[in-house]
């Protein structure tokens, strides 16, 4: 009989499944006790931090624009303003085929090739999340037809937005500037968080100089999105702070009268208060109209500027450099009585030459003839270049240059602008450095009439007379007159004093004063031109800038007909002034190109600003039966 063999081995069985249940029961208690202390890491160490992200998850924090500060004139009246426009905006994260979509919203919108151009700009300027203008200032047709299709269109939206405005267009583009959208160079420069809603920033003069003031700060709208990611309700508010109005010192009305009276002309005039260094008018023509800029100008446009002849992007005001012509002869007579070369009594005879005594050349005067003889008063009322020759020669350079820095030349102004150019004072060490070569005698002779190489600026040569008109008390010269916090009054800004002149005797200012006021009213006079004096006084000087050889055109030298000469190569004529001569109440200095009108423009702008605009001629109405009948009503 065969012995049975056991099949299964029951014990054997529950020992190993005891064994493999109790190994389970560990690994589990194990993961368990993992798990429990993961959650109790995530919902209490990083509690925090998670909470954060799950409120990201359906909360957004989008930046407001700031309102851009107005600028108005020392008047009241508005120069820059905020109008308000739709702009057709994309959000590029949203956007899947870019291409398409442009295509598919021309379709519906007209979009120009310009409006393409900026837009792929502004896109690689920006985050993929920010929205950036593909069309500015849509009508509202446009808009009408847009919001019919706009759930064709995830990601693209319409927004109202405030636009920089310009009213005055051309009048005042050289003082305001433009704002122009943010380039890749600014971004570095700008803080991006203030700047996070902002696509505009100054690009030039009061605009770029005050950005900080007219900007403002940033605000914050916390909103609830939707599962699409679209906003749903406002959470919380942070207003944005709304940048400062801004006050100019600038007189709009007289600034027109100034551009009026040069208009046709290129050239530039400031007119400056003595008593303060307020700025009055800054005019440079010819012009142009900033407001082109603000959207984005097209290439065509701006060529047509940028090669203009006549140069209008050019700021002629504050870096056009012309030589001193014989506008300098007052400041040299100052340095010439200050440092006792000459007295007011010293007497020179002009033959209508003068001549070195180691040289063979011959400096002539502007008068063939000469003038015979002359003192300090009659040098400058008749500009006689022999006079300041000999003067010069007993100067020497250095005390020239001395008198001419005390009044600003060779330097910045410190005006509240960027685009000043600082002119040159010429010096042995200059002329060494610059054009590598030795100073000459013959050099400090040609600086004496305001030519060779020295230059000056327009603003130079008002902030220079103003300084005279107060007998040496210096104000830097400047455009803001007060700043305005939105809901506040506006607070005046007070003058910034410069150092004064101070003379070794101070009645050498009413000698050169009084000489001046010769230019106009004294027999000879070069400022003839001007007219006949009317019910104020002014003290001024002439200058004429040669921009030729008279030899080269065959001309008698004293009385040289400009108009045979191609309008380029015709001197230049400068005139400044101030008025009146007991109080002065303004300082001028105008420079027109190729023209000799100088003087008559001049003459424009201060009787303007001393006696009022000119009477208005209004013909009676025709059907009128008045004895006056055809005769015209003045009002003044």
């Amino acid at each position: 009989m065969r012995k049975r063999i056991a099949i299964k081995d029951h014990v054997q069985e529950i020992q190993l499944i005891s064994r493999r249940c109790i190994s389970v029961l560990i690994m589990m208690i194990i993961l368990i006790v993992l798990l429990i202390v993961r959650f109790a890491y995530l919902q209490l160490a990083n509690h925090a931090h998670f909470t954060t992200l799950s409120q990201k998850n359906w909360l957004d924090l989008v930046p407001i624009e700031p309102t851009r500060g107005l600028i108005y004139d020392r008047n009241g009246v508005l120069l820059a303003e905020n109008i308000p426009v739709f702009s057709l905006d994309i959000i590029p994260y949203k956007i899947t085929n870019m291409p398409k979509t442009l295509s598919e919203i021309a379709k519906i919108i007209p979009i120009t090739d310009n409006d393409i151009a900026q837009f792929q700009k502004q896109l690689k300027q920006h985050r993929r999340f920010d929205e950036v203008t593909l069309k500015l200032r849509l009508s509202e047709d446009e808009v009408a037809r847009f919001s019919e299709n706009q759930y064709r269109f995830p990601g693209v939206l319409v927004k109202a937005r405030l636009l920089r405005r310009y009213p005055f267009t051309n009048s005042l583009s050289h003082v305001l500037g433009y704002v122009g959208r943010i380039n890749i160079e600014e971004l570095r420069d700008i803080d991006p968080i203030n700047y996070s809603a902002t696509n505009y920033i100054g690009k030039l003069g009061i605009e770029k100089y005050y950005e900080d003031e007219l900007h403002g700060t940033v605000g914050y709208e916390q909103t609830e999105n939707d599962a699409s990611g679209e906003a749903v309700r406002v959470l919380n508010r942070i207003k944005p702070k709304p940048g400062k109005n801004l006050y100019l010192t600038i007189d709009s009305k007289l600034q027109t009268a100034v551009e009026q009276a040069l208009s046709g002309h290129r050239g530039a005039v400031i007119a400056i208060q003595p008593s303060t260094g307020q700025i009055l008018a800054l005019v440079s023509e010819p012009s142009y109209d900033p407001n082109l800029f603000v959207e984005g100008i097209t290439s065509q446009d701006y060529q047509v500027l940028q090669q203009s002849t006549d140069r209008p992007l050019y700021n002629r005001a504050l870096r056009g450099l012309y030589p001193f012509a014989s506008t300098i002869k007052p400041f040299l007579a100052l340095a010439g009585l200050d440092a006792g070369v000459v007295t007011p009594t010293y007497t020179i005879f002009d033959p209508g030459w003068y001549q070195l005594n180691d040289t063979s050349h011959v400096f002539h005067d502007w008068k063939r003839h000469g003038h015979g003889s002359v003192n300090i008063t009659r040098a400058i009322v008749s500009s006689c270049d022999t006079y300041f020759f000999d003067m010069a020669h007993k100067l020497g350079i250095q005390r020239i240059d001395r008198m001419l820095e005390k009044f600003g030349f060779g330097e910045l102004s410190g005006i509240d602008m960027e685009e000043e150019l600082s002119g040159v004072v010429s010096s042995p060490t200059w002329k060494r450095r610059v054009k590598g070569a030795p100073w000459y005698e013959g050099d400090t002779l040609n600086s004496a009439i305001g030519q060779g190489f020295m230059q000056t600026t327009p603003l130079q040569l008002a902030a220079g007379v103003a300084t005279l008109a107060n007998r040496g008390v210096r104000y830097v010269p400047h455009l803001l007159l007060a700043e305005q916090n939105q809901g506040s009054k506006a607070e005046l800004q007070p003058p910034t004093q410069a150092p004064p002149i101070q003379l070794s005797d101070e009645a050498y200012w009413n000698i050169i004063i009084n000489a001046m006021q010769g230019v106009i009213t004294a027999p000879g006079g070069t400022g003839y031109h001007f007219g006949k004096i009317g019910p104020y006084t002014v003290a001024a000087k002439t200058g004429t800038a040669q921009n030729h050889s008279i030899k080269n055109f065959n001309m008698n030298e004293e009385h040289e007909d400009q108009s045979k000469l191609p309008e380029k190569l015709r001197d230049n004529s400068m005139f400044i002034a101030f008025a009146p001569v007991e109080k002065p109440q303004i300082a001028i200095a105008v420079i027109v190109e190729n023209d000799v009108t100088a003087s008559m423009v001049a003459r424009e702008i201060l009787d303007y600003y001393l006696i009022g605009p000119p009477p208005i001629q209004i013909p009676l109405a025709p059907r009128s039966i008045n004895k006056n009948q055809g005769k015209p009503y003045v009002v003044h």
